[in-house]
């Protein structure tokens, strides 16, 4: 695990809208966000800050404004995120997380059909490496 300190669900929306723009303002981030979100300029400046000073996010300066771009890329977040959820969660097991998900989410014809493919791959990797 990295040494940054885990996203708040707020400081993620942040980070996902700058992941996707590649690179933002704060006026860019706030007018991404939907029009369901209740939040001012200044919290969208908290947010790109503190993303910034945890270390997902780099700022240059161009005129006036702070434009921020990804410092750390989005896989390498989920990767880590997901790591620490299973570590904490479920004693670094993923077995139990993925029966989880499905019993409680569920999977319809398709997902399960996809979820076979990736086994039957899986299965194949592995026989490749023995």
């Amino acid at each position: 695990m990295s040494q940054r300190p885990a996203l708040s669900k707020a400081e993620l929306e942040i980070a996902r809208i700058v992941w996707d723009l590649q690179k933002a303002t704060v006026r860019q981030a706030l007018e991404a966000l939907p029009d369901s979100r209740d939040i001012d300029y200044k919290t969208v400046q908290t947010f790109l800050r503190r993303l910034e000073a945890k270390g997902y996010l780099t700022s240059k300066r161009n005129g006036r404004s702070l434009v921020y771009t990804a410092k750390i890329r989005p896989n390498q977040v989920i990767r880590e995120t997901v790591n620490d959820f299973v570590g904490r969660l479920f004693d670094g097991e993923a077995l139990p997380l993925v029966e989880h998900l499905i019993r409680e989410q569920g999977l319809g014809s398709d997902d399960l059909d996809q979820l076979k493919s990736m086994l039957t791959e899986l299965e194949k990797d592995q026989a490749t490496e023995k």
